[in-house]
């Protein structure tokens, strides 16, 4: 069984930083392109970050310059640094893989201004 389990959100002032984990079990991220998606109040999921088990990675326009998506492979476990939080970054994000479609259970993120 595939569980995808997020941890690390919470509330942060404009400007600060937070770094968001995926810990996986009964899947190995390192052989799969792992996704991080959020979803603000009122607006569709969107992707945000992903990397590919090739280490290739791929940013929203919104987030260059900005998040950095990496993976321990060793503990299983995909991140998502976020660093120069915008109060536009407040949502909840989620860890999706396209193999087998699975999603984690979300964790928020809340940047005040």
């Amino acid at each position: 069984q595939v569980q995808l389990v997020e941890s690390g959100g919470g509330l942060v002032q404009a400007g600060g930083s937070l770094r968001l984990s995926c810990a996986a079990s009964g899947i190995i991220v390192s052989s799969n392109r792992m996704v991080w998606y959020r979803q603000a109040p009122g607006k569709l999921r969107e992707s945000v970050a992903s990397i590919t088990s090739s280490s290739n990675t791929n940013y929203a326009d919104s987030v260059k310059g900005r998040f950095t998506i990496s993976r321990d492979n060793a503990k299983n476990t995909v991140y998502l640094q976020m660093n120069s939080l915008k109060p536009e970054d407040t949502a909840v994000y989620y860890c999706f893989t396209p193999w087998g479609n699975y999603w984690g259970q979300g964790t928020q993120v809340t940047v005040s201004s």
